[in-house]
C-alpha cells in the first residue's frame, strides 16, 4: 500500500511529520554512524554568535552547508557535524552594555569586570533556542548536543597554546603603531575588522593656507577631509619630483602643485615653478598654538606619498593620525601631539572644543579657521569612512601600543596557500580574498576589553615577557593547581608569578585577544588540541568544505589561513563556497528600520523549509545577491514540489488499485516501449548533469535540470502520454512497464533532490520504498552516472523525442495564437524543414504529434515560399489613361 498525501497541499505538515520520524529513528546519527571511518569528509562550521536573533540570510547559509554535507553523505562518506558557538568579542560586550544602559568603558569598571564578564556569559545564549529551533526546523544536519564554545576552558587553553607557539617563534610582538581605534568601545581594531565597518559619508572638504614664516603674503594651500586633525599639525609634505608653482591668486600669493592648479577658483598668473625638492625645509605659521615642543616643528619635508590626484599636491602632517604621518614623523623627529582622548574627545589642552567629540568639532574648527583668515575655500566630499563594525562609531587612527602577529613576514606564503582552495566561484579566490592577501598587514591582535580570550602574556616591572601556552605551565609556574580556574578576566588578571630569570613580580598584561583569533583557532581549540584528541584533529585537518558569506573574505576565511599557514604551513580548508547578500525584493539590504527584514519562520511556517530552500538556491546563484521574494518561494511550492506530490500521487493511486510492488527482477529498460526508454534515458542524462553540478557545488544549474525535468519531462510529457496504459484493466507487460519506469523516475528524483530539500524527497521515498523503520533515503545511494544502474542511454531517441516535443510545442503555441482549441480536429499540420536528420525523427513519432494536436496528417515543405502562391491583378485606373480600352483586352 502506497501511503497517499492529504489532498490539499501543505508542505509545512509534511515536514514536520518528517521531523518527527527524523527524531524517532535517529536518522542524522545512523546517516554518520552507517558510512566508514576510513572515507571522511571534512567539514567546518563557521560559529555564529547567539546573542542575536537568526535572520533569512542564515536560511542560505545554513542551506549550503547542509547540502555539501548530505551529498557527501549520500555519496558514502562519513561527514560528521561539530555545531559552534562565537561567545566573546565585541558584539557580545555591546549588547550588554545596552542593557546596562552602560555608554562608557569606566563604568563597566565601576560596575566591575566580574559581574559584566557574567552577563557577557548569559547574553550568549539569549537566542540559543531560536537558532536550535530554526536549525532543526530548515533540516540543517549538525551536532547541537556537543559544540564547541569559544569561552569554554579548553578552548581558551588551545588558542593559548597556538599563541605560544607564535611567541617562540618570534612572531608575537608589542608595538606602538597608528592603528584603527573605536573611541566608543576604546580599542583597536585588526584591519580585517575594518574591512567590514566603510560607510559612505559626506564630510566638509577644506583647502587652508599655511602662511611662510618669513613670508606671511605667501601660503602653502592645504588640504584635508579632517579638519580635526589640523589641531595636531607639524608638519607639511610635498613630492620631490612633482612641480609646485607659486600662482598670484585674489591679491595673495600661494603655492601648491602645479597639477592641481584646477583647485583655484577664479583667474590665477603663475610666478614661480620649481620643483618639490625646492620647496623643501622652509618654515610657515602655525595654524594653532594649543602644542608645545622642545622639537622643531611647522616647516616642509618630501615624501613619495604625497599624490597629485586631488587635494593640492601638499600634505598636511599629523602624526598622531595616520600612519604615513607617524612614520614620517619618526624618521624627521618631528613633535608628536595627542589632543584626543581614548574616548575620541579633545583634552583639556584644547580649550575651544574640550570634551568635543573629535567629528562634531569640525564646523567649529572650520569657523575658527574662516575667522583667522586661514580657510581658502570649503566644499562637500562624499567618501567611504571607517566605522566600527559592531555599533558604527567612526573609527579614529589613533597612536598607542598594541600588540601584533607578523602575519607580513608569511604574506607570500599565504598567496601561494591561496592558489591550493578551490573557491566558488573562482574570482573571489583570486580577486577579493586574493588581493586582500597581497595588501597584508600585522595583525593587530589585542584589545583593551573584558570579555574575550585574555593574552597570556605577563610582564615584569622591567619589561621582561613570558607568554604561557597552557593552565600546567602556568600552574608550574605559581605553584598552585589552577586546573579550575575561570580563564576569564578578573580572575586570570589576579594570577601573579615571579620571573624565573630574576625574580620579579610578573602581572598579566590586561589585554583580550581579536575575537576572530578565536573563530580562526577553531579547527585546533574545537578538539582541545594538542592536549587531548591529537588523532582526531589529525584526521580532519584540513577541511573539505567550508561556506559562509562573502564578508568572510576578511574575517573568518583570513583568520583561518592565516593560523594554519603560520602553524602547520598549509591552508585549513580545500573548498570554500562564498555566498552574496540576501536583500529584500526591490534589491535593498534589509533592516529594521527600513521595516523589511524577513522573518524566517514565518516564511518556513508558510511555505515550508524545502521550498525556501529551493528557492533560494535556484532563483539565481548564491555566489550572486539574492533577491528575496515570498512571491517566488511561493511559485516553487506549487511549480516544482506540487507537481512532484502529485506525479507520486497519480503512480500511487494506480498502484494500489493495481496492487503494484517494484519487483526484484525489472524488465530491462531495453526491452520496454519507446516511451520508457526516452524516460529512461532523459533521467540518465540528468543523473550525470545534476551529479556534474552537485559536485562543483552549482547547486542552481543542477536543482533547475531536476525541476525542468520533473515538471515538463515526467509530469506534462511522460505521465500525460502514458495515462492510458494506467488506466487499463489488465496488468500486462506495458501497463507493469510503465509502473516500473515511473517508480524509478521518482525514486531518482527523490534521491537526487534530498541533500538541497531533505523533507519532500524523504516523505516520498519512504511512501515508495514502504521502508521500514529506520530507512530514509539520506541513507541511500547518490544517483551517479558512474553506476550501472544510470548507465543505459539512447541518445538518438532522446533527439528524437525533442524534436517532437518542439513540434508539438509549437503547434499548441499557434493553436493559441489563433484561438483555436485542441478538441478541434484540423485536416493536416505543414512543418517547414529541409534537415532529413530532422524529418525521420519527426515522421517517427508522427502519431504522437497527431495525437497531441489533434490533426490528422502531417506533411512536409522545404521552404515557407511553398505555402505560398503570387498572382499578378491589373490596375486598371492605372492602365486605362494610356492604353485606353486595350487595357480591358
Amino acid at each position: 500500500m502506497y501511503k497517499p498525501f492529504p489532498q490539499e497541499l501543505n508542505l509545512p505538515a509534511i515536514e514536520e511529520e518528517v521531523l518527527h520520524y527524523w527524531k524517532s529513528e535517529n536518522i542524522f546519527q545512523k546517516s554518520i554512524a552507517s558510512r566508514p571511518a576510513d572515507k571522511p569528509f571534512v567539514f567546518f562550521e563557521g560559529p555564529p554568535t547567539a546573542n542575536g536573533k537568526p535572520g533569512i540570510h542564515h536560511v542560505i547559509a545554513r542551506t549550503m552547508k547542509d547540502f555539501g554535507c548530505r551529498l557527501k553523505t549520500m555519496q558514502g562518506y562519513r561527514v560528521e557535524r561539530k555545531a559552534g558557538w562565537d561567545t566573546h568579542g565585541l558584539p557580545v560586550e555591546i549588547e550588554v552594555e545596552k542593557q546596562l544602559k552602560f555608554t562608557q568603558k569606566d563604568q563597566i569598571l565601576a560596575y566591575g569586570i566580574d559581574k559584566f564578564n557574567a552577563r557577557c556569559r548569559e547574553s550568549v545564549w539569549q537566542y540559543k533556542q531560536l537558532w536550535d529551533q530554526l536549525t532543526e526546523r530548515m533540516g540543517y544536519w549538525v551536532d547541537l548536543n556537543d559544540p564547541y564554545v569559544t569561552y569554554e576552558n579548553k578552548y581558551i587553553e588551545s588558542v593559548w597554546w597556538i599563541l605560544k607557539q607564535l611567541w617562540d617563534r618570534n612572531l608575537l610582538y608589542r608595538g606602538h603603531k597608528i592603528v584603527p581605534y573605536c573611541p566608543r568601545c576604546e580599542t583597536p581594531l585588526s584591519s580585517h575588522e575594518v574591512a567590514q565597518g566603510y560607510d559612505e559619508v559626506e564630510d566638509p572638504s577644506v583647502f587652508v593656507k599655511m602662511p611662510l614664516q618669513n613670508d606671511p603674503s605667501t601660503s602653502f594651500l592645504v588640504w584635508t577631509t579632517t579638519p580635526w586633525t589640523l589641531i595636531s599639525n607639524v608638519a607639511l609634505a610635498l613630492h620631490p619630483d612633482v612641480p609646485y608653482v607659486k600662482v598670484s591668486h585674489n591679491g595673495e600669493q600661494l603655492i601648491l602643485a602645479e597639477p592641481r592648479l584646477e583647485a583655484l577658483t577664479g583667474d590665477y598668473q603663475i610666478l614661480e615653478r620649481k620643483a618639490g625638492r625646492e620647496f623643501a625645509n622652509i618654515n610657515y605659521q602655525p595654524l594653532f598654538t594649543f602644542m608645545r615642543s622642545d622639537k622643531r616643528s611647522h616647516y616642509t619635508l618630501l615624501a613619495d606619498f604625497v599624490t597629485t590626484t586631488d587635494g593640492t599636491g601638499i600634505v598636511h602632517l599629523a602624526p598622531a593620525f595616520g600612519q604615513d604621518d607617524y612614520q614620517v614623523g619618526v624618521q624627521h623627529n618631528l613633535p608628536f601631539y595627542q589632543p584626543i582622548d581614548k574616548s575620541g574627545r579633545f583634552t583639556s589642552d584644547v580649550t575651544p572644543w574640550q570634551g568635543q567629540f573629535f567629528k562634531e568639532a569640525d564646523p567649529g574648527i572650520v569657523a575658527s579657521l574662516k575667522q583667522s583668515g586661514r580657510l581658502y575655500k570649503i566644499e562637500k566630499y562624499r567618501h567611504t569612512y571607517p566605522h566600527c563594525w559592531r555599533d558604527d562609531t567612526p573609527l579614529i587612527y589613533y597612536a598607542k601600543e598594541t600588540w601584533y602577529i607578523r602575519t607580513t613576514q608569511f604574506k607570500d606564503r599565504f598567496v601561494e596557500l591561496n592558489k591550493e582552495i578551490n573557491w566558488y566561484p573562482p574570482e573571489v579566490g583570486a580577486g577579493r580574498f586574493g588581493e586582500w592577501l597581497s595588501n597584508n598587514v600585522d595583525w593587530a591582535l589585542s584589545r583593551d576589553r573584558f570579555w574575550g580570550t585574555p593574552l597570556p602574556i605577563w610582564l615584569d616591572v622591567e619589561g621582561n615577557f613570558q607568554c604561557v601556552g597552557s593552565v600546567k605551565e602556568l600552574s608550574e609556574l605559581t605553584g598552585r593547581d589552577l586546573a579550575q580556574l575561570d580563564l576569564h578576566r578578573p580572575f586570570v588578571d589576579e594570577i601573579t608569578f615571579l620571573n624565573p630569570q630574576n625574580g620579579k613580580l610578573m602581572r598579566r598584561t590586561p589585554e583580550v585577544i581579536d575575537v576572530w583569533f578565536d573563530s580562526g583557532a577553531m579547527p585546533l581549540a574545537q578538539w582541545h588540541y594538542p592536549f587531548e584528541n591529537q588523532d582526531v584533529f589529525a584526521r580532519s585537518f584540513p577541511a573539505d568544505f567550508i561556506s559562509e558569506a562573502v564578508d568572510q573574505t576578511r574575517g573568518w576565511f583570513y583568520s583561518l589561513l592565516a593560523i594554519a599557514a603560520m602553524l602547520f604551513d598549509k591552508p585549513c580548508f580545500k573548498n570554500c563556497v562564498v555566498l552574496e547578500m540576501v536583500l529584500d525584493k526591490d534589491g535593498k539590504k534589509m533592516s529594521k528600520s527600513k521595516g523589511n527584514v524577513v522573518d524566517p519562520f514565518q516564511v518556513i511556517n508558510k511555505y515550508g523549509a524545502d521550498a525556501t530552500r529551493w528557492y533560494m538556491m535556484t532563483v539565481n546563484p548564491p555566489w550572486q545577491a539574492t533577491r528575496f521574494d515570498t512571491k517566488g518561494v511561493e511559485e516553487t511550492v506549487s511549480r516544482f514540489f506540487g507537481t512532484l506530490i502529485n506525479t507520486y500521487a497519480f503512480f500511487a493511486m494506480y498502484a494500489n488499485i493495481d496492487k503494484f510492488e517494484y519487483p526484484t527482477q525489472p524488465i530491462p529498460v531495453a526491452q520496454r516501449p519507446e516511451i520508457d526508454r526516452w524516460l529512461i534515458s532523459t533521467l540518465n542524462r540528468l543523473v550525470a548533469r545534476v551529479e556534474e553540478n552537485y559536485n562543483v557545488y552549482d547547486i542552481t544549474r543542477g536543482a533547475r535540470a531536476l525541476a525542468e525535468f520533473v515538471v515538463d519531462d515526467l509530469s506534462n510529457w511522460y505521465v500525460r502520454r502514458c495515462r492510458r496504459r494506467f488506466w487499463k484493466s489488465d496488468m500486462g507487460p506495458d501497463k507493469q512497464a510503465a509502473f516500473e519506469t515511473l517508480y524509478e523516475a521518482l525514486l531518482t528524483v527523490c534521491k537526487a533532490a534530498a541533500p538541497l530539500a531533505p523533507f519532500i524527497p524523504e516523505a516520498i521515498y519512504l511512501r515508495l520504498t514502504a521502508a521500514q523503520p529506520g530507512a530514509s533515503v539520506h541513507l541511500s545511494e547518490f544517483p551517479s552516472a558512474a553506476h550501472k544502474a544510470y548507465q543505459f542511454r539512447q541518445e538518438d531517441l532522446e533527439t528524437q523525442m525533442e524534436a517532437v516535443r518542439a513540434v508539438v510545442n509549437a503547434g499548441r503555441a499557434l493553436r493559441a495564437e489563433r484561438n483555436l482549441k485542441i478538441r478541434q480536429p484540423l485536416s493536416r499540420l505543414i512543418i517547414v524543414s529541409n534537415d532529413e536528420k530532422q524529418r525521420a525523427a519527426i515522421n517517427t513519432g508522427s502519431q504522437l504529434i497527431q495525437d497531441e494536436l489533434n490533426v490528422k496528417a502531417i506533411e512536409f515543405v522545404a521552404s515557407a515560399a511553398e505555402l505560398t502562391s503570387l498572382k499578378a491583378e491589373p490596375n486598371f485606373k492605372a492602365l486605362g489613361p494610356k492604353f485606353g480600352k486595350q487595357a480591358n483586352a
